[in-house]
């Protein structure tokens, strides 16, 4: 078995991933192509704790464009991760993968409430984890809950799984000329604008040095270089 450089990871996915060819919801075929990524890096022993945003069914930001209050709105997103979440636990249970959802917000009937020390148990069981309904509060995006919740379980590594190959100057889905980095600094990400994650999220990170690798989840494979340490996405990082 290859030898791993990352042994807990916090993976968090974009709600708009999900979609597949969709303009919104869920795909089932995409759901079960990510499920089994994430099967054969779990296969590799890998510790594997997972956010999802709610983006594919609901933002906040959507809702304050329809004069629809700010707060609310964000109540709204927090509960459509929750909805991803227990899309994505089904489909990991289908294929054999034992896990966990814990929520932010109390929803006894349908997952634990978020304990940082039975989430660490459930990761040390070979247990997934997911963890829904961001930070369970309003004004925080599901990047900060990602780097938030790294941290309490101790993960090595955060790895957001987007639909472009890594960071880059620019958008490369609007312009073919984007130069990507294969490398760059948390206080490079800042100074440069680049919308990776938001401010909280990086700073958290840059705080704590948080590595994060930023690579396209749709391509097969890539999750598993990652785990592995080949070069894969993007590195953020001190340098």
């Amino acid at each position: 078995m290859a030898e791993l450089k990352y042994k807990r990871i916090l993976l968090k996915l974009s709600g708009e991933a999900f979609m597949g060819d969709k303009q919104f919801g869920i795909s089932p075929e995409t759901l079960f192509s990510f499920a089994n990524d994430v099967k054969e890096i779990y296969d590799l022993d890998v510790q594997i704790a997972i956010v999802i945003g709610g983006g594919n069914i609901f933002r906040g930001m959507q809702a304050a464009a329809h004069k629809i209050d700010k707060i609310a709105g964000d109540n709204m997103g927090m509960l459509a991760t929750v909805i991803n979440c227990i899309a994505f636990q089904n489909a990991l249970e289908e294929i054999g993968v034992p896990t966990r959802l814990q929520t932010a917000i109390k929803m006894e009937q349908i997952a634990e409430p978020l304990i940082r020390r039975k989430a660490i148990r459930h990761l040390e069981r070979k247990r997934v984890v997911l963890f829904g309904a961001g930070t369970g509060y309003p004004f925080f995006t599901t990047d900060s809950a990602a780097v938030l919740r790294a941290l309490e379980i101790h993960s090595d590594l955060v790895i957001k799984g987007t639909r472009v190959d890594g960071v880059f100057d620019s958008d490369p889905e609007k312009n073919e000329n984007a130069i990507k980095f294969e490398q760059i600094s948390y206080l490079d990400v800042v100074q440069k604008g680049l919308k990776v994650m938001d401010l909280t999220a990086i700073t958290l990170c840059r705080e704590n040095k948080m590595p994060i690798i930023v690579l396209n989840i749709t391509k097969k494979g890539d999750l598993k270089k990652a785990v592995l340490g080949e070069k894969v996405g993007s590195l953020i990082s001190e340098y």
